[in-house]
């Protein structure tokens, strides 16, 4: 049974963090790449991924069970049973873990929690038309809710979401600093036409999102809920930034989008992160076509 927690109203709170940054002032050379999203093409054929958001707590006794089926899912493990046929037609999916902050006062504070994941998780409680947030709670391409630690019911949940061709974006990836990871992106937005309650794309306003994750964590935790237990956790969500927003989006809509600048956090490996891209309707919140791009190992 998935614990919840009644909330009347949201306080703001500070972000809880194990994103610190350094202060030091070395020097470094700045470092650029430029990557293409290599599976746009499988995608495409698969009719586009779908992207599944877990939000989740270190302080909630539940999460940790979540946190490892989307794991699973997300590197394409499931324990579900399913035959080659199956395991070919099923989408592809970008996962997304945001650590929520409203279990820190039951005595753990998730190292990776921040409010503004719970901001976030609260934009979809209210478009749900749901009484409360809780955790393990997913969300499938912002528009289906299940419990996150119901595997089944979250393979079902991705398998009837609706997909979308993939917009075709380039990155170009420079560490300016120590603890600076510049972002530029540039492509076509979407490649096919997008209905939006059968009005077309008229007045409908997209925005362009950018997720910085993080893969291959353990957490040994000393308190809470989850005392005395060691905690995994992959696609990890370290920082979210909005690149721009499009209005009246059509086939032919073509962007240089520009630039964004993650701030970094001690420890900082490039091979364990990846960056995940996608469009998301400010109203209803559909998402409507993601990518994801693996950062260079030498940044």
């Amino acid at each position: 049974m998935t614990r919840q927690n009644m909330f009347a109203c949201f306080r703001g709170r500070r972000h809880v963090g194990g994103e610190s940054n350094p202060d030091e002032s070395r020097s470094m050379d700045a470092r650029t790449t430029t990557v293409d999203d290599d599976t746009v093409e499988e995608r495409r054929r698969r009719g586009g991924a779908v992207v599944v958001e877990l939000f989740s707590s270190q302080g909630c006794a539940t999460s940790p069970e979540a946190e490892l089926v989307v794991s699973r899912i997300g590197k394409g493990n499931s324990t579900t049973t399913t035959t080659d046929n199956e395991a070919e037609r099923a989408p592809a999916v970008i996962v997304l873990s945001f650590h929520v902050d409203y279990w820190d006062y039951t005595g753990w504070k998730d190292p990776f929690g921040s409010s503004q994941w719970t901001v976030r998780q609260k934009a979809y409680v209210e478009s749900f038309n749901l009484d409360t947030m809780f955790t393990p709670q997913v969300v499938i391409q912002g528009k289906a809710q299940c419990v996150g630690n119901d595997e089944e019911g979250l393979l079902s949940c991705i398998a009837s979401a609706p997909r979308f061709p993939p917009p075709s974006f380039k990155a170009t990836f420079e560490r300016t600093s120590a603890d600076s990871l510049q972002v530029s992106l540039s492509g076509a937005l979407l490649r096919s036409k997008v209905e939006s309650n059968g009005g077309g794309n008229v007045g409908v306003v997209v925005d362009i999102l950018v997720a910085l994750y993080e893969n291959g964590l353990v957490t040994n935790c000393s308190s809470g809920a989850n005392e005395g237990k060691i905690l995994p956790a992959d696609f990890v969500v370290r920082g979210l930034q909005k690149l721009c927003s499009v209005k009246d989006i059509s086939p032919k809509k073509t962007l240089t989008a520009g630039s964004i600048t993650f701030k970094l956090w001690e420890g900082f490996k490039s091979i364990k992160c990846g960056l995940a891209l996608f469009v998301q309707n400010q109203h209803h919140h559909q998402i409507m076509g993601a990518i994801t791009f693996k950062l260079p190992d030498d940044l």
